[in-house]
């Protein structure tokens, strides 16, 4: 793993990421709600294409990881602004974007401003419009009050908080019911045992997706993380296939 490196914003934002270069499209990870680049995914991600010689760029959002900042302050907008940021800044060509969970709505979201140099998208449990399908009527109007929003945590001792602001700002980028006018290739891996992305999310946005070249992989038995061996194997192969085909 390269040692991370920070990039300056012009507010003053730091954020953290690792490069390295290589051949072909580079492969961009965008981890999900409260993960960062130290997840089992992004690092074996950065390891393959340092072993096969292939450009990846991990980042951790402002107030995640290694970046400095406040996790309540972060939203889609604010954390797709970083992304697109850091590409410009360090990647020339194509790019590959590859989102887990939260981070699959924002690989769409980042996707629709990156024009031609977005050669694919890769969904890990992608959960494009979560703000709007997963949570209850009770908690929205919660979220809409102002209130802050705990749940219990499946993956951690704390319980997982969701701010109005964030809620505010993905009910301001919902993509789902309407053409997501992206013409890429795309690749969906979807655990069918998620208990919190419903399989059919990810039938719902391979059929709003403009691309004709869209594919589904339903892991029957898969859970929300698919960060086991088999699973991240999985990945890596389609990474590998769609590196191939771009």
């Amino acid at each position: 793993m390269s040692e991370t490196q920070f990039h300056l914003l012009p507010d003053g934002r730091q954020i953290a990421f690792r490069h390295t270069g290589g051949t072909g499209p580079t492969l961009v990870f965008l981890p999900g709600y409260m993960s960062d680049m130290a997840g089992s995914k992004a690092t074996a991600l950065f390891d393959w294409a340092t072993g096969q010689g292939r450009a990846c760029l991990l980042l951790d959002y402002s107030g995640c990881g290694e970046s400095p900042g406040q996790f309540a302050d972060g939203t889609l907008s604010k954390w797709r602004g970083e992304v697109l940021a850091l590409i410009a800044a360090r990647v020339t060509g194509p790019v590959i974007l590859i989102g887990s969970s939260m981070g699959g709505w924002l690989m769409l979201l980042a996707g629709l401003e990156l024009g031609e140099q977005l050669a694919g998208l890769i969904g890990i449990a992608a959960a494009p419009d979560f703000t709007a399908w997963g949570f209850s009527d009770e908690q929205q109007a919660e979220l809409l009050a102002g209130e802050v929003v705990l749940e219990e945590n499946a993956y951690g001792p704390q319980p997982t908080p969701t701010f109005p602001g964030f809620w505010a700002d993905g009910q301001s980028n919902l993509l789902l019911g309407k053409e997501i006018e992206l013409d890429c290739p795309v690749r969906l891996i979807q655990g069918q045992a998620d208990p919190d992305v419903p399989w059919h999310v990810a039938l719902q946005l391979a059929e709003d997706l403009r691309s004709a070249d869209v594919q589904v992989q339903l892991i029957k038995d898969g859970d929300h993380r698919l960060s086991r061996p088999a699973d991240v194997a999985v990945l890596l192969r389609t990474v590998a296939t769609l590196c191939e085909t771009v």
